[in-house]
């Protein structure tokens, strides 16, 4: 006899299709499981066994012999524990095996027949809905599979509870949409850019890397406020879309970090350690799972105390933060995850961290503050849209109250009009390139005169020029302006302040 099951395996954020193929033969009672099984489903047959007993089944004495296809796909994990098991029941004549058309199944059994949860779902959902099938899943899956149910997912915590299904006895009520999906977002993060006293420069900068997907760096003395502002950038992103925001849902259900209902719209926020390693960063493993950049897909990756990481750790951001994926190769598979994020960075001036300070003398030495410095390579330093300067403020401004600063909620709506005009275009500007760039970036003789000085001046290499243009974009944007004009030139060529430093020349002009 000859079952067949449909299943999913989980490579990076896909579901690649694996059917399970059930043949009971006559010999010595004897299991065998062949299709490249790691060592998770190899031990599979012993869960399946007790189970399938404990459950109240027979066991078939039989020789059973298991297929996994496709053979070359390698299968890890306990999610094959439920087909493998239906495949032996339905060969066996236990269930009626066309009961199992139209559907796929995904579980790990315990030894009492009780469904556990699995890690990654949310891709499978999606593959077995274009596929045309209904998907069937642990109780503990339910949660995460409503933010993609279309009424087309199934759950069940028993083997028992699943069998009936099949055979008409208790059909199971399939997972509706999560009602926070239907409904949009939740509630914007309670960091509120009012909380921030003075710091009028760093402010606009948070603004425009929020329009235009900018990658940002804040430099200055300790305590000055460049962590509090990085903080307040998720509430004036905008929300996903439904697409980009199950794409980063998909990224998280990989990583066995699901997204709540209530937040799953919200651009996500992450900030790693600085003793985090590069596999942390960009992820790997011998089975490889996303790091913290993939984990930030259409969010913020937040690095604070930059210089702090090990110089080899950051050097892995330079190609996805380009790209804006990441490709991991091991022996057996490669596996490419999402990796389009938007950095924001905080540093100290120097070691001791007073460079530059009104009040407090830097103890540090000229070689001190350039091996300092050093630590981030003149190409990652490149890939900063912007270089912000966060002075210290005086107790004046920081016991007033308030000064009138904006709320969140005001500059939020700036950003949102930007974006629009953006997406009317085609793209965001960090994302210009070629010819949407030249169309977009249009300069008149004046404005190519100040930028051909300021490269010759600050050293500027094509790909600074090509971000002080996108960035001018989006100053336009802003203002509501079609054409660049020379006063948003020179606002983007201010918010690079390093290159400044490092420039032969102090100022720019036309």
């Amino acid at each position: 006899m000859l079952a067949i099951v449909h299943s999913r395996a989980s490579l990076g954020v896909s579901a690649p299709p694996v059917t399970v193929e059930v043949h009971l033969s006559g010999g010595l009672p004897a299991l065998s499981i062949v299709g490249l099984p790691e060592t998770g489903v190899r031990e599979s047959k012993d869960r399946v066994r007790s189970a399938l007993l404990n459950a109240g089944f027979e066991f078939p004495a039989r020789r059973i012999t298991i297929n996994l296809a496709p053979a070359d796909l390698p299968k890890e994990g306990g999610r094959f524990d439920l087909p493998i098991a239906l495949g032996i029941l339905a060969a066996s004549g236990q269930i009626p095996a066309d009961s199992l058309a139209g559907l796929e199944f995904m579980g790990e059994l315990s030894l009492d027949g009780a469904l556990r949860p699995l890690k990654g779902v949310l891709p499978a959902v999606l593959a077995a809905r274009q596929a045309g099938r209904s998907l069937l899943l642990p109780d503990g899956n339910a949660e995460e599979a409503a933010l993609a149910s279309c009424e087309d997912v199934l759950t069940a915590n028993h083997l028992l509870g699943v069998c009936e299904h099949l055979t008409g006895e208790a059909r199971l009520t399939p997972v509706p949409r999560s009602v926070a999906c239907q409904e949009g977002a939740g509630p914007v993060s309670a960091a509120d850019l009012a909380d921030v006293r003075g710091q009028q420069v760093p402010r606009r900068a948070l603004e425009v890397a929020a329009a235009g997907a900018h990658n940002l760096l804040f430099f200055g003395p300790p305590g000055t406020g460049k962590s509090m502002l990085a903080s307040r950038l998720p509430g004036i992103l905008p929300s996903l879309a439904d697409e980009d925001a199950m794409e980063v849902a998909s990224v998280h259900s990989v990583a066995g970090q699901p997204l709540k209902p209530g937040g799953w719209r919200h651009p996500p926020f992450r900030a790693p350690h600085h003793t985090a390693s590069a596999v942390a960063l960009v992820g790997g493993g011998s089975s490889p799972r996303p790091g913290e950049i993939s984990l930030a897909h259409r969010g913020v990756l937040f690095l604070d105390e930059l210089p702090e990481f090990e110089r080899r750790v950051l050097e892995v951001l330079r190609e996805p933060m380009e790209s804006g994926e990441i490709s991991i190769s091991r022996a057996a598979r490669q596996v490419t995850f999402p990796a389009r994020f938007q950095v924001v960075a905080a540093m100290n001036p120097c070691p001791c961290g007073y460079r530059g300070h009104p009040n407090i003398e830097c103890q540090c030495t000229p070689a001190q503050v350039m091996r300092y410095r050093a630590r981030i390579s003149g190409p990652l330093l490149d890939r900063f849209d912007m270089h912000v300067e966060v002075p210290v403020q005086s107790g004046d401004v920081l016991l007033g109250a308030g000064h009138g600063a904006e709320c969140s909620a005001q500059v939020r709506a700036r950003v949102l009009l930007a974006r629009q005009r953006q997406e009317a275009r085609g793209a965001l500007n960090s994302g210009l390139a070629g010819r949407g760039l030249d169309q977009a970036c249009r300069l008149d003789s004046g404005s190519e005169r100040l930028l051909t000085r300021a490269m010759e001046r600050l050293g500027l290499s094509a790909r600074a020029l090509h971000r002080i243009l996108r960035l001018a974009r989006t100053l336009a944007d802003l203002d509501g302006a079609q054409s660049l004009e020379q006063s948003h030139l020179m606002e983007a060529l201010g918010y690079r302040q390093l290159d400044r430093q490092s420039g032969q020349g102090a100022g720019v002009s036309a």
